[in-house]
């Protein structure tokens, strides 16, 4: 059990992680501000910031980022506190996560092969991501 709590505090780091770098690239697109950011070579935060992708229906990415993180977030909080959570929330989670993994790895294709720029900061959270659903997987797996 203590390697379960490990796994969740872990979880939990990776998602303030997330939540800083969502709340970062969300703030960018309510202010316009341009995003401090390596601009050498392929990268170059702008481009990819302002490119037809960073909308899906009209929603910026980084709110539904943020939204994800958040949720997922709120999860692990609550999975300890309410019995449907105790039972279910490994794979809620399990669920959101792998979408929402799939949808940066599509993001990251964007990056490398359509725009051929990338952000260091939309790469942060695609790693963030990446190892997240890592542990995710492991907890699912641990628990069959």
């Amino acid at each position: 059990m203590t390697a379960m709590r490990d796994i969740r505090r872990i979880q939990m780091l990776l998602v303030v992680i997330g939540l800083a770098a969502a709340s970062y690239l969300s703030y960018l697109k309510i202010t316009d501000a341009p995003a401090v950011c390596v601009e050498a070579g392929a990268f170059d935060c702008n481009v990819v910031l302002n490119s037809r992708y960073s909308e899906l229906a009209g929603i910026p990415i980084a709110y539904l980022g943020l939204a994800v993180y958040a949720i997922i977030g709120g999860l692990l909080l609550l999975e300890t506190r309410l019995d449907f959570l105790r039972e279910n929330a490994s794979l809620l989670i399990f669920g959101i996560g792998l979408f929402a993994w799939l949808f940066s790895m599509w993001l990251v294709y964007v990056q490398v092969g359509l725009l051929q720029a990338l952000c260091p900061w939309c790469l942060t959270h695609e790693l963030n991501f990446t190892i997240l659903i890592g542990t995710i997987v492991y907890r699912v797996y641990r628990s069959l």
